[in-house]
């Protein structure tokens, strides 16, 4: 009996090659037909494999992600104009900035969803290593100091801000190193090294140059690493205990700090012309919009009495015009990404893919969070933007490249799934063939089958 071929559908062609008719039934000028015609058909489906349909999960991921740029973009160019003109750019000189990071950012994303997941683990420790070293840039000359934060390079009219790449190495490289020491997580010692002198030292990096607000993103999306990698609680408590007790050193160590922190406890806006200025128009914006908002564009709060009004409180923008309802909008579009990450969890269980996904769910959502937490008053002021909304190019560029791993580990394991699928059909099918060669050639013998026991 012959074994039924086994069709791989992401080749669209067999493994034993063309299928042929008989020898000597074609004759040369058939064969051409034939070989044009197979040329054809294997053009037709190369060039279906580009826009082959992904996983629902991929395509609630993107576009939720692809939303939420296009949202930003609008809410930038109406919330930067004022400030854009009186800084002679322009009325459009931020939103153009933005517009063209995402116009790279968005076909960089697309690239990056294509890569394989061996791609990233291969060069995991490269990545951290360099992103670490561009961090250390912020020390020398070219580093430039922004509200009290030494955490942004400078080069020509462009400034980037390398903690983000920081983020973003840290994510691949936590997958790559919980992925290969997985039978070996039950031990401390082996959680504790290398993660806590590399990761440590990132994090440490940062801290020096003073961003608080970012320190606490990374350090939560460290701890989600962990905990997606099946890290036992008790083991994360005492880290967990330190790095509280080191955040509060820290931010009772700058005066800036210090009086923003104390504001927020005492509540009673004391400085209202100086450190509660920014929290009391923000908290103003939101409700003026009321229910519906001012209209797109109408903000009064946008008109240098909010500072940072197209970064870190761009959401008080977006509840003065858009109202209560766009606010919610925007929650629910934070909520449905949440979503996806949280699908394309339980879809896999490869370790690499869990980590890498949980640490980019926990630092997006969770910046989200405390980005709006702060603008509604339940935190103090931090200074950290709303993922793929608020301007920064170095943040969005980040943002999606981060979300395009993602993509490409949602890809590759609906792939590897599909592949499977196909394989356990076609092994259903060959021995339903085989069953039914058994039952016929009983019937024509007239002895009937037996089955031993």
């Amino acid at each position: 009996m012959t074994t039924p071929s086994r069709n791989l559908p992401w080749l669209g062609r067999s493994r034993s090659g063309s299928s042929r008719g008989p020898a000597g039934s074609r004759g040369p000028a058939g064969s051409r037909g034939s070989g044009a015609a197979s040329g054809v058909a294997s053009a037709r489906i190369s060039l279906g494999q580009v826009f082959t349909a992904e996983s629902s999960n991929y395509f609630l991921l993107l576009g939720t992600t692809l939303f939420l740029v296009l949202l930003g973009l609008v809410m930038v160019l109406s919330s930067s104009s004022i400030d854009s003109f009186t800084q002679r750019q322009g009325f459009f000189g931020v939103f153009s900035k933005q517009g063209l990071f995402a116009l790279i950012g968005i076909p960089l994303m697309l690239v990056v969803s294509r890569l394989p997941i061996r791609f990233w683990k291969r060069w995991a420790w490269l990545a951290i290593f360099f992103a670490m070293g561009v961090q250390l840039l912020v020390f020398t000359p070219l580093g430039d100091e922004v509200g009290g934060n030494l955490n942004w390079i400078a080069i020509g009219g462009f400034t980037f801000q390398p903690s983000e790449l920081v983020k973003l190495a840290l994510v691949v490289w936590m997958g790559a190193i919980l992925a290969k020491k997985e039978a070996l997580l039950g031990r401390l010692g082996h959680v504790i090294v290398p993660i806590l002198p590399v990761a440590g030292g990132a994090i440490l990096l940062v801290l020096l140059g003073g961003d608080l607000g970012t320190v606490m993103i990374m350090a939560g999306l460290v701890f989600g690493a962990l905990f997606f990698a099946g890290i036992k609680l008790r083991m994360l408590a005492i880290p967990l205990i330190v790095g509280s007790v080191i955040a509060v050193v820290v931010a009772f160590s700058s005066e800036s700090r210090t009086t923003r922190i104390m504001s927020f406890f005492s509540g009673t806006n004391a400085d209202y012309e100086g450190t509660d200025w920014q929290a009391q128009h923000g908290e103003w914006a939101l409700a003026g919009g009321g229910v519906f908002g001012v209209g797109l564009g109408n903000s009064r709060a946008k008109w240098s009495w909010l500072p940072a009004a197209d970064n870190d409180y761009i959401f008080a923008i977006i509840g003065e015009e858009l109202g209560l309802v766009g606010a919610i909008v925007v929650l629910l579009l934070f909520i449905v990404l949440a979503i996806a990450f949280v699908r394309i969890i339980r879809s896999t269980s490869d370790m690499f893919s869990k980590v890498v996904t949980g640490a980019v769910m926990v630092w997006l959502i969770g910046q989200a969070f405390v980005n709006i937490a702060v603008v509604l008053g339940v935190l103090p002021v931090l200074g950290v933007p709303l993922p793929l909304i608020s301007s920064g190019g170095s943040a969005l560029l980040t943002t999606l490249a981060a979300i395009g791993v993602v993509l490409s580990i949602a890809r590759e394991n609906a792939l590897t799934a599909g592949a499977a699928a196909a394989v356990a059909r076609e092994d259903a099918a060959a021995a339903a063939a085989a069953g039914s060669a058994r039952t016929g050639r009983s019937a024509r013998s007239g002895v009937p089958l037996v089955t031993r026991r």
